[in-house]
């Protein structure tokens, strides 16, 4: 089973590439691909012939996916957070 460290809804930051030091909050994953959109980030420009949604076709910018090993997700502080699947702070009862 995959799982991933970052989930629909989760404020992340970009640690490389073109977007670094850039946050934005994640719209889709792909688990298969690993891989997230990220909303305004890693924009790319895409020709369209018309149709119903844009009628005059033409250019359009939209988010292209970007591997998750490039994220992060930012924690409550606002710091970045790396995911380990470490539990820590366990409380043993004596």
């Amino acid at each position: 089973m995959n799982t991933l460290n970052v989930k629909k809804g989760d404020n992340v930051v970009v640690n490389s590439g073109e977007n670094k030091g850039k946050t934005g909050k994640v719209l889709s994953v792909n688990v298969e691909k690993k891989t997230a959109i990220v909303e305004g980030l890693n924009i790319v420009k895409k020709s369209t012939k018309p149709n119903a949604k844009y009628p005059q076709g033409g250019i359009i910018e939209k988010e292209a996916p970007i591997h998750v090993s490039k994220l992060n997700r930012i924690n409550e502080n606002g710091k970045a957070v790396r995911s380990t699947g470490k539990v820590t702070n366990i409380k043993i009862k004596k």
